[in-house]
């Protein structure tokens, strides 16, 4: 495609003023937001290079890493999550973009292993078929910060199977397993039927495993399940309940533990075997979830923004709750 007679002249290039060339031919992008994530992109990894003095063997073996990160991540499968995971990278842009105010619950990671098949079923409903799993029961209630219930919000579930595998990892996998997905009742309530969760290995048979492995860290995540919320006018909640005494629970291969979602289980009695019709002596789990409005979600980012770029002594504003140059 021919250039523009406007596009910068790029001279005498050296390891010093690379950077600022850079910025300057990309500077023609009239996407404000997209000029600049790509200026902060650019000056931070040409600052990484310069400060590490990154050597062409080590660069070669970063892009090859990534090259097979592609390679190996498939359907079911997504390597760069994980590698965004183990990096601390996505728990750091949900809390960014998801903040919580104190009484409400906080996200977790979204992990590599949600699927968009999970069957919708009935409240009080089995989401399991796994024969060797401890049978567990959870009663949940979704409401808002000022205690009311918050009735018809979709609800994703999934976990593993008890050998800590979830559905997907299974070559033989006929139909989901493990998750489902529920409705929550006028009172905002919903129940189901599990397995009591357990600990397992992140997938480390590919370049994140082998980049945990170089580290000297290990590749396991503490007993947990997964909660994905979802209603119009409402802020998305992903988060996850972690089992408190799982020997990883303040060694999270991927930081998705928080000390507010660290739960104890308990034992059904007989009275609550009967009422939700399952054994007695079965694991237990309450838990009230608490949701905020996406208005109050958009405020407190952008009073979050506001306050860490003056800090930085950046001169942005926010468009569309994002920040930008200010150039006005």
């Amino acid at each position: 495609m021919p250039t523009s007679g406007k596009t910068p002249v790029l001279l005498d290039l050296t390891i010093d003023n690379i950077t600022p060339n850079t910025n300057r031919i990309n500077a023609q992008c009239e996407d404000r937001r997209l000029k600049y994530l790509m200026e902060r992109l650019v000056t931070h990894l040409h600052d990484f290079a310069r400060e590490t003095r990154l050597s062409t063997e080590e660069w070669m073996a970063a892009l090859n890493f990534l090259v097979g990160c592609g390679q190996i991540s498939s359907d079911v499968r997504h390597e760069f999550i994980l590698l965004s995971d183990i990096l601390g990278l996505s728990l750091l842009v949900d809390s960014i973009n998801h903040p919580k105010p104190p009484a409400s619950t906080e996200g977790s990671v979204l992990g590599p292993f949600h699927t968009h098949d999970a069957p919708t079923l009935d409240i009080g409903s089995s989401m399991s078929s796994d024969p060797e799993g401890e049978p567990l029961l959870c009663i949940c209630t979704v409401k808002d910060t000022a205690g009311k219930p918050v009735a018809g919000v979709k609800i994703d579930i999934w976990e593993t199977d008890s050998s800590g595998h979830y559905d997907v990892q299974h070559s033989d996998r006929q139909e989901p397993s493990e998750r489902c997905v529920m409705i929550s009742d006028s009172e905002g309530r919903f129940w189901f039927k599990g397995i009591r969760p357990v600990s397992y290995p992140i997938p480390h048979d590919g370049p994140v495993g082998k980049l945990l492995e170089r580290l000297n860290r290990h590749c396991w995540r503490p007993a947990h399940l997964h909660f994905m919320f979802a209603k119009e006018g409402w802020d998305n909640l992903i988060t996850a309940l972690y089992m408190r005494g799982d020997p990883y629970e303040t060694s999270d291969a991927v930081f998705g533990v928080k000390k507010s979602l660290v739960v104890d289980l308990d034992k059904v009695d007989a009275a609550t075997a009967k009422e939700y019709e399952i054994k007695e002596g079965s694991w237990l789990l309450k838990h009230d979830f608490v949701l905020v409005t996406k208005e109050e979600t958009e405020q407190l980012r952008d009073k979050n923004a506001v306050d860490a770029l003056k800090k930085l002594g950046l001169q942005l504003k926010l468009v569309d709750h994002l920040p930008v140059p200010d150039l006005d």
